[in-house]
């Protein structure tokens, strides 16, 4: 089982997702040192996310899917504001005065995240078995998101860091703002698929 949740881990951390485009935009737009509270961030919220799915929150959000409507509502304004701020970023130079997301906001945007949802929610209901050491199986879940996911989302904000480097020319800076910008509005778009 341990094997299973770590592959399964890997894939749901390293495959593109908000948390994923905003890490590499954070990489780019701040770089790697910048970015890291960020990362912490999703690891934190992610962790705090399992355990309230593990405490009955998946149940709550089974008995009132409105409240599934509304998260995703919210996930999808914010994602869209997001976009609207990298379409109108325009070079490197200009971003001295933004700031990254911080620990905490990353932390919050795991609530609003339909990706990060869906993701605590299966875990719970395929890895976590009712019964003796339910609380002990949770903390597995959460130890092993924190050493297999951390470092996939990681890679992530270096790869954005990586392009930080070679980037100079604001042409190049602003269409890659802009391509980050709209597979953010789009992946709020699918949201609602």
């Amino acid at each position: 089982m341990l094997t299973a949740l770590a592959l399964y881990t890997f894939v749901m951390c390293i495959t593109p997702g908000p948390n994923n485009l905003m890490l590499t935009t954070s990489g780019l737009t701040f770089g790697m040192a910048r970015t890291c509270p960020h990362i912490l961030g999703i690891a934190f919220g992610a962790a705090t996310q399992l355990i309230a799915v593990g405490a009955g929150l998946g149940a709550v959000f089974a008995l009132e899917p409105r409240l599934q409507i509304v998260l995703k509502l919210i996930g999808t304004l914010y994602l869209l504001w997001l976009a609207g701020k990298l379409w109108r970023a325009a070079e490197l130079r200009g971003t001295a005065l933004a700031a990254p997301i911080t620990f905490f906001q990353a932390a919050a945007f795991q609530f609003v995240n339909p990706k990060a949802w869906l993701i605590a929610v299966t875990v719970i209901a395929a890895f976590v078995t009712p019964g003796d050491g339910y609380a002990l199986r949770i903390a597995l879940v959460c130890a092993v998101f924190a050493i297999v996911g951390t470092p996939c989302i990681a890679v992530w904000a270096a790869f954005g860091a990586g392009l930080r480097r070679i980037l100079h020319d604001p042409a190049k800076l602003l269409f890659i703002n802009r391509t980050m910008a709209a597979l953010s509005a789009i992946t709020a778009g699918m949201f609602w698929l």
